[in-house]
């Protein structure tokens, strides 16, 4: 069955609605999409995006905590937000009935939140206890090391989180500038993916939103400058080494983005046959996990290679996995096109299961309309999927063989 497609509404303040129609579905799902995150932070204001959307629900003009809360709850529905390093999206699910409800809701806290001190001081206390409960995970801090280490200096080269001592030193007056800095107009697109008709859901935003300020045009991100190093970091307590090594890949929506995914998908992709389980696990038995993933950005890529071992096979490890490139870029183009055509099937597969989740679709779709002013259709991204050539995957593994690395010790 034929999904169906994002439709994009221009409302006549400004605002941008992209709209999925569902039909036959129980429940809606509303929210906005902001161009601001960690990479909008200053180093004295470092976690404020993220604090900012901590207690967006903390109280506005018209209701307090409590009464926030339980506006959607009372139906049955749900609240939720989280903040990435260049965007924070607010939004709730909620089951046929509720659109009215959710719609004045989330204007609410885009156009009125007032962050407390009361709640704020609350808040901090479970954000820092975040930050350093965060520390006992290796396996997720390693990444954000990563980033931190090959984008110093530039602004995603910092923790979403921020650090103790600058989410303390944080206020209501910084949370409140924040919000009226960046949720505005132009650098907010809302969204909705369910039953009602998008005439309907238009004038239920065009009202409920007329209050959200019109602000100055963001400025660009400048580049961020990726520097490929290495480092290796002794951390008391670890029973086992944590890796990563990665790339610069295109950034979000760049030309080469495709081949970027085909070629993290079969290095080290979701499938139990990618070539680096195969060679790491399977074969030798010398992992437990090991993974390839994306991260993008508007000005750059990164992609990663995961995986824990035990310390005394981190070195061979790593020797593998700069083997399995060397003889990906060493294999003959002719031979590597036809895996490369079961490799576009199976990732194509796996990315009509994963356009099956509602909410990954239509945050996905807001996210590509806040970030380039347009969203792929699936007939295109398929397009571009199948263009691939080998000759583009084997540049790729030989960039894998000068990789920036990090290791956490025990």
């Amino acid at each position: 069955m034929k999904l169906p497609q994002a439709q994009i509404i221009t409302l006549s303040s400004g605002l941008r609605l992209v709209y999925i129609q569902h039909h036959g579905v129980g429940a809606g799902i509303f929210g906005i999409t902001v161009g601001a995150g960690s990479a909008d932070e200053g180093p004295t204001t470092y976690g404020l995006a993220h604090l900012v959307e901590h207690t967006i629900f903390k109280g506005t003009l018209r209701r307090r905590p409590w009464h926030i809360i339980n506006r959607m709850e009372a139906v049955g529905g749900e609240l939720n937000a989280f903040t990435t390093k260049e965007e924070t999206t607010v939004y709730t699910i909620f089951p046929q009935g509720a659109a009215a409800r959710a719609i004045e809701l989330v204007a609410d806290l885009a156009i009125n939140s007032q962050f407390p001190e009361t709640e704020l001081d609350k808040e901090r206390e479970v954000v820092i206890d975040e930050i350093n409960s965060y520390r006992d995970t290796p396996s997720e801090a390693v990444y954000d090391d990563f980033e931190d280490m090959v984008y110093a200096g530039t602004p995603l080269g910092h923790n979403i989180l921020g650090s103790a001592e600058t989410v303390a030193a944080l206020g209501s007056k910084d949370c409140r500038d924040f919000l009226h800095r960046h949720y505005t107009v132009g650098n907010t697109v809302v969204f909705y993916s369910g039953p009602q008709s998008p005439n309907h859901i238009a004038d239920l935003v065009e009202r409920c939103f007329k209050g959200l300020p019109h602000g100055a045009e963001k400025k660009q991100t400048a580049a961020n400058v990726f520097t490929t190093k290495s480092a290796e970091v002794t951390i008391d307590g670890l029973h086992q080494s944590h890796v990563v090594l990665g790339i610069e890949v295109d950034s979000l929506y760049g030309d080469g983005r495709y081949a970027d995914g085909l070629f993290s998908n079969l290095l080290g992709g979701p499938g139990m046959n990618s070539l680096l389980n195969v060679e790491l696990r399977e074969r030798r038995g010398l992992v437990y996990t090991v993974e390839s993933s994306l991260t993008r950005f508007t000005s750059s890529g990164l992609m990663t290679v995961y995986f824990g071992c035990d310390p005394d096979d981190t070195a061979r490890c790593l020797d593998l996995c700069r083997r399995t490139a060397r003889k990906l870029a060493d294999t003959p183009a002719d031979t590597l096109e036809r895996r490369l055509d079961r490799a576009k099937r199976q990732w194509l597969g796996q990315l009509a299961i994963g356009s099956e989740n509602r909410e990954n679709r239509i945050m996905g779709a807001a996210r590509a309309l806040l970030q380039t002013g347009r969203i792929i259709t699936d007939a295109e991204a398929t397009e571009h999927i199948q263009t691939i050539k080998a000759g583009q995957i084997k540049s790729r593994a030989e960039a894998l063989l000068s990789t920036a690395t990090l290791i956490f010790h025990p």
